[in-house]
């Protein structure tokens, strides 16, 4: 009579061996293009963020405070010279990111841009000619 192990029975090393082996996850192609598409922004120096850890020899990012919270002028849809600031070419509101308003602000900006827009002080959209 043959035993298991010589009648050529697969052993439990022999079975990983014969099975197919994945590369590791360092050395396959990254599947989501090779950017960290974390929910937060920034990232290390290899990343192209604005450096949220320690950097050597350099300032990090720093955000500019709201110009309505430094000077505590009142945000009026009367003043239109003031609010033509937070306004693009285009005649788009400007994002907070642009315009480095607190939120507060940013909400009560928007709601006197309208109200200005509404009573014809500024415009809803500004028409250009392309070509003269």
């Amino acid at each position: 009579m043959v035993s298991d192990s010589e009648a050529g029975a697969v052993g439990p090393g022999v079975r990983e061996a014969a099975r197919p082996m994945s590369p590791p996850a360092s050395e396959g192609p990254p599947s989501s293009g090779g950017r960290d598409r974390g929910g937060r922004g920034g990232g290390g120096r290899d990343r192209g963020g604005r450096g949220g850890g320690q950097r050597r020899g350099g300032r990090g990012f720093r955000r500019r405070s709201c110009y309505f919270c430094e000077t505590r002028e009142p945000i009026d849809y009367k003043n239109a010279q003031l609010l033509r600031r937070f306004i693009a070419d285009s005649g788009r509101i400007d994002a907070r990111r642009k315009t480095s308003t607190c939120a507060r602000h940013q909400r009560e900006l928007s709601r006197a841009i309208k109200g200005a827009r509404y009573l014809a002080l500024l415009p809803f959209v500004v028409r250009r000619r392309l070509h003269t």
